[in-house]
């Protein structure tokens, strides 16, 4: 028997390809060094910061940590940053989810308007509406509150969050929906046990990325809840420069207690978050 040899095709390898990955290469580097950059610096005294900035911390100093809990508290400002985010994230869940439910599953009059008008406020800044807003804080009485951010950060993101959540309900089969109201189950029984079980992922999806952006959102913070005890953590980077503006390691601290935490929750959460860039697509 004559043994038949494979003949192996030689890889090609298009030079389009190859400056995107040098592209993506040069600018993923330059991310992680950046950060590498301050988790470095955040073991090092003020002033080595300042003169050997761009040296390996060798000897690392643990007090910067140190003084981040006992002089700046903040481990206060984390669980303010918890509570506030964790609670707009349900908040929009629950309104969301129900939104969502009627705009994808009912066909009425003018819900194509509503759908073109939630689109129209994905355009407006939030800059444009701080002073009306800030108007009903006041009126409401729950400035430096945890409702005091809390309620503007979930009105915020509940445009996000409906468009996303309709979109994937309205892929559901609606025999499903049929075969629930054989059974004798409601319009509530059919939202929890039915719609949500199904549109899990699309709820963790959109879970996430309201949490991202409430727990990075500093102009909220520094408007609407100013009062160190209700001070998220976000909040507190912005005074550490003016308070401890001569302390560089307090500041690099800070920065990397802030930005590390959300970078390892992202390294394991990234499927979802891909999952939520196509899993939002729209059915008007």
């Amino acid at each position: 028997m004559q043994s038949v040899q494979s003949v192996k095709k030689p890889i090609r390898i298009k030079p389009g390809v190859v400056f995107i990955y040098v592209i993506l290469f040069g600018w993923a580097l330059t991310t992680i060094y950046s950060m590498f950059w301050i988790v470095n610096n955040s073991f090092k005294l003020s002033r080595d910061v300042m003169n050997q900035s761009f040296t390996l911390a060798f000897d690392p100093v643990m007090d910067n940590y140190t003084n981040a809990f006992d002089r700046i508290n903040i481990g206060k400002s984390y669980l303010n940053s918890l509570i506030m985010s964790g609670s707009t994230v349900l908040l929009v869940l629950l309104f969301g989810g129900l939104a969502a439910y009627v705009l994808s599953r009912f066909q009425f009059r003018g819900r194509r308007a509503l759908f073109s008008i939630l689109y129209a406020s994905l355009l407006i800044p939030a800059f444009a509406t701080v002073v009306p807003v800030y108007e009903l804080v006041i009126k409401w009485k729950i400035v430096n509150t945890y409702l005091g951010l809390i309620f503007p950060q979930t009105a915020g993101n509940l445009t996000f969050a409906i468009l996303v959540l309709a979109g994937y309900m309205s892929t559901i089969p609606k025999e499903l929906e049929e075969a629930a109201f054989i059974d004798g189950c409601n319009r509530w029984s059919l939202f929890t046990r039915i719609l949500f079980p199904i549109s899990r992922p699309a709820f963790a999806s959109a879970a996430i990325f309201v949490f991202l952006w409430s727990y990075n959102d500093l102009f909220s913070a520094l408007i609407f809840v100013n009062k160190e005890t209700v001070r998220p953590i976000v909040a507190l980077l912005s005074e550490i420069s003016s308070q401890y503006g001569t302390d560089f390691g307090l500041m690099a601290t800070a920065v990397s207690l802030t930005v590390v935490p959300v970078l390892i929750i992202y390294l394991f959460i990234q499927k979802y978050i891909e999952k939520g860039l196509t899993e939002g697509a729209v059915k008007g």
